[in-house]
């Protein structure tokens, strides 16, 4: 922690927003990557969808989630800036390895791994962000933080996919891996710890954190909202490169561009339009922080189904384009108001709280729930099973929007300004 505050460094905490964008980027480069991979890995190692489903979800999700909270707190109590450095280099050399799996098992032990090193990652990030930027900022800069997941999965599948072509899968894993790792010590080179708020309560055992969440309806409200949005999310983005060459004959280059394009028009759109909405509607009503996410996946699942069920590619890729947008606008004004429940000491302990229920859920149970109910339609419906589980699916953003809206009024009661 330096003596001075970067905080109120006007361009400092710019070039800290762009260094934390470029290692989140990486966190979903790494963790989206075995998407376009999929096929090329089941062939060689003669997998199901539902063995790819579980590597895509709980084998990363399982300590990726628990691990969190444990690391948020050694956050809270030691240097953010430390531990996204260890987990950074610690994922990506993991990923690393999943170049070199033999078989199922193999791969899924380094899969693990990956969510191991991204445990560290994310809820430090929030809290670094929100020490830097005052409240009238915050949605809009982690809106700009949360980019990296659509440059990240576009990045993944594009990268992923011109290098499994060219060459071969395992390749791609490995350069990858071996490009986290020379990020790494150039973040922590160029990151400052900022000074935090002198606050009681600074050491606070991770129960009273939990104890604070726990009595706020609003938090489970919107942890179950981004959950239901996430199990979705998750399961179609790992899945749909495989309906792309299934059901629409694209091959692995075709359905990298595909993906990312959709992930860097509709994407970047749709993350930058949650944080400018947050932080203009937000300031009026806190509600609204969760108003403007439930309004999105109401209107964008009804087109993404219509999307699914076409058998155009360009016309499948136009119905996608609002619905890509529409379903990222959750995450400035979602992120944001978690960072508001709880007193500014305590931000990364409750971010790692949120993103235990919404991963665990989310991330852990999506992509293996659309790959098992592909396999069990495939009797039914032979190659176009995948499509079908993909559209039942897709009824998950009904109930993130449902959960979402039921927040906003708690919300206003619940709020902790700093």
């Amino acid at each position: 922690m330096t003596s001075s505050e970067p905080g109120r460094d006007g361009r400092y905490k710019w070039l800290v927003l762009a260094m934390l964008l470029l290692v989140y980027t990486f966190n979903f480069l790494d963790r989206q990557i075995l998407g376009i991979l999929a096929i090329p890995i089941k062939t060689e190692l003669g997998l199901s969808d539902t063995q790819l489903g579980a590597l895509g979800g709980i084998a990363f999700a399982l300590l990726y989630s628990t691990l969190a909270i444990p690391l948020a707190l050694l956050a809270d109590r030691t240097s953010r800036t430390w531990v996204i450095t260890i987990s950074l280099a610690v994922w990506s050399g993991f990923t690393a390895l999943c170049g070199m799996a033999g078989n199922f098992v193999q791969l899924f032990a380094f899969r693990v791994g990956v969510g191991v090193g991204e445990a560290g990652g994310v809820a430090p990030s929030y809290a670094v962000i929100s020490d830097y930027f005052p409240p009238q900022q915050r949605a809009r800069a982690l809106s700009i933080y949360s980019l990296g997941i659509p440059l990240g999965s576009a990045g993944g599948v594009l990268l992923g996919g011109y290098i499994a072509q060219r060459v071969e899968w395992r390749t791609a894993f490995l350069v990858v891996g071996a490009l986290g790792l020379l990020i790494a010590p150039l973040f922590r080179l160029t990151v400052r710890e900022p000074v935090r708020p002198v606050a009681t309560g600074a050491g606070e055992p991770v129960s009273a954190v939990f104890g604070i969440l726990a009595k706020k309806r609003s938090f489970w409200l919107l942890a179950l909202g981004a959950a239901c949005s996430s199990m979705c999310g998750y399961g179609v983005a790992f899945w749909l490169p495989a309906l792309l060459m299934r059901s629409f004959g694209l091959d692995l280059l075709g359905a990298g561009q595909f993906l990312g394009g959709l992930l860097l028009l509709g994407g970047v759109a749709g993350v930058l339009l949650g944080g400018w909405l947050g932080d203009r509607l937000g300031g009026r009503d806190k509600a609204a922080y969760a108003w403007i996410p439930a309004a999105s996946y109401i209107i964008g699942m009804p087109l993404f189904v219509i999307g699914v069920l076409s058998h155009s590619v360009s016309f499948t890729f136009m119905m996608f384009i609002v619905p890509q947008a529409l379903v990222y606008v959750w995450l400035g004004p979602v992120l944001t108001a978690v960072q508001h429940l709880v007193p500014p000491q305590m931000r990364a302990s409750a971010s790692a709280s949120f993103l235990l229920i919404n991963n665990l859920v989310g991330l852990g149970l999506g992509s293996w729930a659309v790959g098992s109910l592909s396999d069990a339609l495939t009797p039914a419906f032979g190659v176009e099973a995948l499509r079908y589980a993909i559209v039942a699916a897709l009824g998950f953003y009904l109930l993130a929007g449902l959960f979402m809206a039921l927040a906003g009024k708690s919300l206003r009661k619940d709020w902790v300004s700093a």
